[in-house]
């Protein structure tokens, strides 16, 4: 018995499209720093301001005088001052008018 070799044929695998390759595009998200803040700056003006207002209050004008002042002189230490020194400037102005209704009062009083 003879083997017959038959030889089938295989289909040829056809070449197939190459997919096209698109440029990438790359995106860097760079944020801002974020903005420094300066917590005691801001709680010397606040106090200062409060000490200021509150001038004709006995106890209470020299309790936030005193606080603004020593919060402004801390926070002049870190960035940015702005505030710092506002309250610092508002706490020398409260100082003063914190003296001349202590006066006024005193000299009623004695008088």
């Amino acid at each position: 018995m003879e083997e017959v070799k038959q030889e089938v044929a295989q289909p040829q695998p056809q070449p197939q499209p190459q997919p096209q390759v698109q440029p990438q595009q790359i995106i860097i998200n760079q944020q801002a720093p974020a903005p420094q803040k300066n917590g005691l700056g801001v709680a010397g003006f606040v106090l200062a301001l409060l000490g200021l207002i509150f001038c004709w209050v006995p106890v209470l004008n020299w309790i936030l005088w005193i606080l603004g002042l020593i919060f402004s002189i801390i926070g002049m230490f870190k960035r940015p001052k702005g505030l710092a020194i506002a309250g610092l400037v508002i706490s020398c102005i409260g100082l003063i008018v914190d003296i001349l209704i202590a006066t006024v009062f005193a000299a009623a009083l004695f008088s």
